[in-house]
């Protein structure tokens, strides 16, 4: 195990590396470079005068290797818009669409579980066909249509919720809290939690028609108990990997949620960085949320160890 873990670590460390150059260099080519990015108003002269003052002259490898010198200090540079440190931006968002994710991540495993064991135990019912009609939908709705459909309903039409936001009051109140966080958690969690809830029920029937199933009822085991111990355990393989891959998804789809509901997270920062070009602020969130993601399937993959032994004995 020692050795598997080493070697995916080792595999996670190049990965990010391979990040840090393919954004920079890409970033790095745009016409003008980032002082262009900067302003676009900006002359040509004042453009190579930017340029040379910041370095963008030197060879390409030479801007790399400054750059991750100051990464390696913390340093991530200083937002073009706001005129403050990238560090400190992101420090103060991060939170907030790590709070989202969370309640997001949590909302998709929990019912597209409920719902994927549902379907399998009830299978060709209707309940069957109602797991299933509601996979479909939640995979084929977009998911600004969607946050704009809940807004209008139960925020303009019903008011029962804010409209976006995080918060109506200056002072932290939990319950204030979770009414603006409970539309956006949803629109989010929709397509993840659609993905699970298929891979669940698709493993499970499976596992159902495999012989250590059938030895189970055999010996006299009733059937809630071999469902959980013995068909879901080892059903769950491919819906850890699922799950694992949906978190990307997570924070792929939180820039536009946190668009729409005007969420204050990086998702919404790297969307105005992106319309505005502040380059140390687009290179700072690729490289947090690069490093999220990165971090979540290595968990996901040393997860496998301990759901099936098999693995483990390879």
């Amino acid at each position: 195990m020692g050795r598997y873990f080493a070697r995916r670590l080792l595999q996670s460390v190049v990965l990010f590396w391979m990040v840090t150059v393919v954004t920079f260099v890409i970033i790095r080519q745009a016409p003008g470079g980032p002082a262009i990015l900067a302003n676009p108003t900006l002359t040509k002269d004042q453009i190579v005068h930017l340029s040379g003052a910041g370095g963008l002259n030197d060879p390409l490898y030479r801007q790399y290797a400054s750059w991750v010198g100051h990464l390696l200090t913390g340093d991530l540079g200083v937002s073009f818009n706001e005129g403050v440190p990238v560090v400190e931006l992101i420090d103060e968002r991060l939170p907030n669409t790590l709070l989202l994710s969370a309640v997001a991540f949590v909302i998709a495993v929990a019912v597209g579980m409920t719902l994927g064991i549902l379907g399998a135990v009830n299978r060709d019912t209707w309940v069957d066909g109602l797991v299933s009609s509601i996979g479909v939908l939640n995979l084929s709705v977009p998911v600004f249509w969607l946050g704009i459909v809940l807004i209008l309903v139960f925020a303009v039409e019903l008011r029962w919720l804010p409209v976006g936001g995080m918060s109506q009051t200056s002072q932290w109140n939990l319950l204030d809290l979770v009414r603006h966080l409970l539309l956006p958690a949803i629109v989010a969690a929709g397509f993840m939690m659609a993905n699970v809830m298929r891979f669940t029920r698709s493993s499970l029937l499976d596992a159902r028609d495999q012989l250590y199933v059938t030895a189970a009822r055999a010996m006299g085991l009733r059937e809630r108990k071999v469902l959980l111990r013995y068909t879901l355990r080892n059903a769950m393989l491919p819906v850890v990997t699922t799950i694992g891959l949906g978190i990307p998804q997570l924070f792929g789809g939180a820039a536009i949620t946190e668009t729409v509901f005007a969420w204050p997270g990086i998702g919404s920062l790297g969307i105005t960085a992106a319309r505005t070009g502040d380059f140390p602020v687009i290179m700072g969130i690729t490289l947090y949320v690069s490093g999220v993601v990165i971090i979540a399937n290595l968990l996901t993959d040393l997860s496998y160890i301990l759901l099936d032994p098999r693995v483990r004995l390879r």
